[in-house]
């Protein structure tokens, strides 16, 4: 027997938002990121629909990239003092991905960071506030996802804090939301959606319910991305980006990610790579490289028109290329010195990385170091 894991409540749809003036509860706290929210309106949108439904708000904003376990704590100890019983993440991953970790240590003050990096370990959640999500980035999936993506400063290590727990009560996929996102925002974080369907299909679990969606992100990744990059304000399209995100995260809440997001953890964390960027970087490469332990790309193929997964790699170069995206982990300015200083500590690490237990091909530290390298040089990974 499966389960299907997703949000409580999925609204979708332009203009889904205003779904806050129906939320019943006392308090909010909003977690948010920088100012994009705030000067597009949005926030203050949030923040009247929330008042029009008679609760009380306060914003804890600043949440920066790639959040840490730090800002977490900040957050919960803002929350303790606040008592909400309403948790909004608002914004782009990061802002989400906070917000979930402030909750978890709003819950359980003196829970302990380390020992929930291993898979399923957050404690039960819901004894004092329930969650919604509300992504301004059309990428992660996280408003529908047990996953929140970490970074632990000291180490120089992103954690994936895998559990259901974490899985949100609400989503609001609100394609409005992103009109004012940036072309290369929307470039990396469309590719990272793009990633979420490709490893969810093919990843060791089986699960028809997540094939479908991930089949169904994929098409409609290819069919919008560029549109939505060259033609911000194409609500359509961004609204398509949108749907493709969540559909992305909820295939792969049910299937889970491989070793595309276990390289792209690692170098996100110690060179400051763009999530969505890694990970379109290493993709081609981990097709090439588990396409020997896998049938199940040529179905992916068949829906960009192709037959193979050589095509289905070349295809996503392609993608990449046509959306202004960087083909090489030395373009981002890392120096071969640095490079190779740091190979075997982050390959070490991306063993490690939990995803890397779902991938269809049981990977070796050395052949982690060589798709490594072939990703650092742009050069394509030979089996």
């Amino acid at each position: 027997m499966s389960k299907l894991f997703v949000a409580g409540e999925v609204f979708h749809g332009p203009g889904s938002l205003s779904e806050l003036k129906k939320l019943s509860g006392k308090k909010v706290v909003i977690v948010t990121g920088g100012q994009s929210m705030k000067r597009s309106g949005t926030l203050d949108r949030a923040i009247g629909y929330l008042t029009e439904a008679g609760l009380e708000t306060i914003v804890f904003d600043g949440v920066e990239e790639d959040p840490s376990s730090a800002t977490s704590l900040q957050g919960a100890a803002v929350m303790r003092d606040f008592q909400p019983d309403w948790i909004v993440g608002l914004g782009g991953c990061s802002a989400i991905d906070a917000a979930k970790m402030m909750w978890v240590f709003y819950e359980y003050p003196n829970a302990d960071f380390e020992a929930m990096t291993k898979p399923f370990s957050v404690p039960v959640l819901r004894q004092k506030a329930k969650f919604v999500a509300i992504p301004s980035t059309s990428g992660t999936g996280t408003e529908t996802t047990g996953l929140a993506v970490i970074t632990d400063r000291e180490k120089g290590i992103k954690y994936p804090i895998v559990s259901y727990e974490l899985t949100p009560d609400i989503a609001i996929v609100d394609g409005e939301i992103c009109a004012t996102m940036p072309a290369h925002i929307t470039s990396n974080t469309g590719l990272d959606a793009l990633t979420h369907c490709v490893e969810a299909y093919v990843s060791n679990i089986e699960d028809n319910y997540a094939d479908v969606l991930a089949k169904g992100g994929l098409e409609i990744v290819f069919q919008n991305l560029e549109e939505a990059v060259n033609n911000p304000t194409n609500i359509k399209a961004r609204q398509n980006m949108h749907d493709a995100s969540f559909m992305g995260g909820l295939a792969f809440n049910n299937a889970w990610l491989g070793i595309v997001h276990s390289l792209s953890h690692q170098v996100g964390a110690l060179y400051g790579i763009p999530h969505g960027a890694a990970n379109a970087i290493f993709l081609p490469n981990v097709i090439r490289y588990n396409q020997t332990a896998t049938t199940r790309y040529p179905d992916l193929a068949k829906l960009v028109g192709k037959e193979s997964a050589e095509e289905l790699a070349q295809e996503i170069e392609k993608l990449r290329n046509s959306v202004n995206n960087i083909g090489s982990l030395k373009a981002f300015g890392i120096s071969r010195e640095d490079w190779e200083k740091n190979l075997d500590y982050i390959t070490k690490n991306a063993l490690e990385d939990p995803c890397t237990g779902f991938n269809p091909r049981k990977p070796s530290l050395q052949e982690l170091k060589d798709l490594y390298n072939a990703s650092y040089e742009g050069e394509i990974y030979q089996n």
